[in-house]
């Protein structure tokens, strides 16, 4: 597996689970937005799951890291639309 710098992705990284309601409402979103975005289910790879914690001193899910380096934790759907919106990625 090929390792993923936390600061600097080309497009928006999705890490959850797959049970996570909150994971799939954000995939959701991102789904009916047409949003290219990697998706990374932090169950199948402990060191995706390290990063994620890394960067955000959190457990929780999902974490959505964007071009930009910043990063949000179990966002609304409303938080993140108006983020993919300031980002002109949506």
């Amino acid at each position: 597996m090929t390792s993923l710098d936390l600061t600097t992705v080309d497009r928006v990284t999705l890490f959850g689970t797959s049970t996570c309601s909150d994971c799939r409402r954000s995939r959701a979103l991102l789904d009916s937005l047409g949003v290219d975005y990697d998706d990374i289910d932090i169950e199948l790879s402990p060191e995706s799951a390290d990063r994620a914690l890394a960067m955000t001193g959190r457990t929780s899910t999902p974490v959505i890291l964007f071009p930009d380096g910043t990063h949000q934790v179990e966002p609304s759907d409303a938080e993140l639309r108006s983020k993919l919106e300031a980002l002109s990625i949506i």
